[in-house]
């Protein structure tokens, strides 16, 4: 397990400089707080997020994935198949796991307490891929145990996703100016910024659409895509429509969102 730390751990450093060292130079759109500030509060969301882990469930799903091949658990282990089939259906199975929870934490109130915490970011970028609240991150953890038993997934397949569902929510939360042709090539495989800032929008509409973190058919296969923001990238407002201001979004603040009451959404019409 120090071994599958320090690797992750390498990797989410690298992607981390780089998404950082394009956002410098190829930003997309200008900061609306400062960005000193709110790296403060997002990595030490992140940091906190790091320790608790550590000291609770840690590395539950890749221990688990050991512990469901040695007893054969799980619908993978119930077919003959090649190993590199079941890494690759394994790797997609995940990540519509994942789409489906993500889906889950906007439509059930319960989830939404925890996830709006992510979505209160007044800006977009790297940083904003792993800022989530501390509950959200254990239960996320708990959610995916459960789909390891399941689906009767191994070791490495859990290993690889997870590396790269940390490297893709850094990239697709970015603040990188890609050039338009670029951006439609690879959005037919997977997220990218432009794609995923729909989904930051300050509409609720769109907020609930573009929920991929990782593979972007999802959205496209179940009826969740949004091609384009109706304000435009550059003119578009992120977060959420009751908490726009900074002095809402501070770090205690943050951590307490979840146990406060919901505000009534705000009405608008639906994009046609």
């Amino acid at each position: 397990m120090n071994d599958e730390a320090l690797w992750r751990g390498g990797i989410f450093l690298l992607v981390l400089l780089l998404v950082a060292g394009m956002e410098f130079w190829q930003p997309k759109r200008s900061w609306r707080e400062s960005r000193t500030r709110r790296w403060g509060i997002n990595l030490s969301l992140i940091v906190m997020n790091v320790v608790i882990l550590r000291l609770t469930l840690g590395a539950a799903a890749v221990l688990m994935a050991v512990h469901v091949q040695q007893q054969g658990w799980g619908l993978l282990n119930l077919v003959e198949w090649p190993v590199w089939l079941k890494f690759v259906l394994g790797l997609l199975l995940l990540d519509l796991a994942i789409y489906l929870q993500h889906v889950l934490s906007h439509a059930l109130p319960i989830f939404w307490r925890l996830h709006q915490v992510h979505h209160a970011d007044l800006d977009l970028d790297v940083t904003t891929g792993l800022r989530f609240h501390p509950l959200e991150i254990l239960v996320s953890l708990i959610y995916k145990v459960a789909v390891v038993v399941a689906l009767g997934l191994d070791p490495l397949t859990v290993l690889v996703f997870e590396a790269l569902l940390n490297a893709a929510s850094m990239f697709s939360h970015a603040n990188i100016r890609l050039s338009p042709k670029l951006e439609r090539v690879i959005r037919w495989f997977v997220i990218t910024p432009d794609m995923h800032r729909i989904h930051h929008s300050i509409h609720r509409d769109e907020t609930d659409s573009n929920f991929g973190f990782f593979l972007s058919i999802w959205d496209r296969l179940l009826g969740t895509y949004t091609q384009s923001p109706r304000d435009g990238h550059l003119q578009m407002v992120l977060g959420l429509d009751y908490c726009q201001q900074p002095q809402q979004v501070s770090l205690t603040k943050l951590l307490l969102m979840p146990f406060r009451p919901l505000p009534k959404p705000a009405a608008e019409s639906k994009k046609p």
